[in-house]
């Protein structure tokens, strides 16, 4: 089997993390923020309107999957910024953002 290139793996994850998931839009919108400005979590509560432990969740989705990183540790109000991986290939996320349809209002 040959072996996967990186922009494929990416490709897949944002897949699924963005497009193949509920939370999935919530997640582009982090990334979208971040791209602009690093934030710490409450930070990016205020910017997007969103619960804390919402954004709590979505931040460790995210750092888990290697697309955000906080260069500083688990120190309080530490900021969060985009991965050095995602940063250079973030070409294959605006890709997948683009696919996506705006979200539906007519549910909660």
């Amino acid at each position: 089997m040959p072996a996967i290139s990186v922009s494929a793996a990416l490709r897949q994850l944002l897949w699924y993390l963005i497009a193949g998931t509920r939370g999935g839009t919530n997640r582009a919108r982090i990334i979208e923020a971040l791209r602009d400005h690093p934030y710490n979590a409450n930070q990016l509560t205020e910017a997007l309107r969103l619960d804390y432990r919402t954004i709590r969740h979505h931040l460790a989705l995210l750092e888990k999957n290697g697309l955000v990183s906080r260069p500083t540790g688990d120190a309080y109000a530490a900021p969060y910024f985009l991965s050095p991986y995602l940063e250079g290939n973030y070409a294959v996320f605006e890709e997948i953002r683009a696919r996506l349809r705006p979200p539906d209002r007519r549910f909660g």
